[in-house]
């Protein structure tokens, strides 16, 4: 089974949009939106809930009234300001880290489970997805990436699918970590500017450690030939294949609006027939590693 995760180096870069267009293009694949601090693929895919789960991994401290003596311990041991003066437990400011649990002197502190988001199984006209969302202000989207990959790859088999599309989150942090490992390839989208650039050193560092191909395509590449040159010039000397580079076109804004994918909304604009032309060497570039 292929998996194949589009990310960026830094938000903002048309990555969603270009994983929407890609699951028509091969609409023969399991999508998964791992993006799951700020999910938005549903937005352009329009999935149809068919069932969901809880995602409970975070726990909160709770105090028992009738235990504790109020003698401040927690409060002093407390970092993160979680802890009222009243001695009771703000859940928005409680990490979970259980120090405050440690440490009371009248074991009047317990740590109890809380939900931290919703996992989903969906369907869209363009096949099966996995997705999910981390509520405000939970942690562990890490581990929450990886039980929505986990779910993807039970979709695939389920439905005989040797694809796995993963529109991963930005960065790299925790939550990027755990949508690229594993994978069979992936895609770093970036744009021309300072920042980007910067993030699309980083990202690619990422993929190199952990040995996985990478692709990268350029959108809004007509928007400062001088740093598209400066990717490529990057990118060519660090033996990184460039599948494609997109124009700066309002219709893909207007696509988004209209919930659709650009290859949908607009299907004979250059920017579709663009992206036909970066799946078929993306096509040629999973068939190629999948045989090494």
């Amino acid at each position: 089974m292929k998996e194949l995760v589009i990310v960026s180096g830094k938000g903002g870069t048309g990555k969603t949009s270009i994983t929407a267009a890609l699951a028509v293009l091969t609409s023969n694949a399991i999508l998964a939106d791992c993006d799951v601090d700020a999910p938005n693929l549903h937005l352009l895919l329009a999935p149809e809930i068919k069932s969901s789960e809880e995602f409970v991994e975070a726990k909160v401290a709770v105090i028992d009234s009738e235990l504790c003596r109020s003698c401040g311990v927690c409060e002093t041991t407390c970092k993160f300001d979680a802890i009222a003066p009243d001695f009771r437990v703000d859940p928005i400011m409680c990490e979970g880290c259980g120090v405050c649990y440690i440490s009371c002197p009248y074991n009047a502190i317990a740590m109890r489970e809380r939900l931290s988001g919703y996992i989903y199984t969906s369907e869209t006209k363009y096949g099966p997805m996995a997705h999910a969302l981390l509520l405000a202000g939970e942690s562990n989207s890490g581990k929450l990436v990886t039980r929505v990959r986990e779910l993807a790859s039970k979709l695939a088999l389920q439905n005989n699918k040797d694809l796995i599309i993963i529109d991963g989150p930005p960065g790299i942090a925790c939550a990027a970590i755990s949508a690229i490992t594993g994978t069979s390839a992936g895609l770093v989208v970036t744009e021309p500017t300072v920042a980007a650039i910067h993030d699309l050193e980083r990202v690619l560092k990422l993929f190199e450690h952990f040995r996985i191909p990478v692709m990268v395509l350029i959108n809004k590449a007509d928007l400062n030939h001088k740093k598209t040159l400066e990717i490529m010039k990057y990118c060519t000397q660090n033996g990184i294949p460039i599948v494609g580079k997109l124009i700066y076109d309002t219709i893909m804004y207007k696509a988004v609006v209209s919930g659709r994918p650009i290859v949908e909304y607009a299907p004979s604009n250059s920017l579709s027939n663009n992206l036909e032309e970066i799946w078929k060497k993306i096509e040629q570039q999973l068939d190629t590693h999948n045989e090494d």
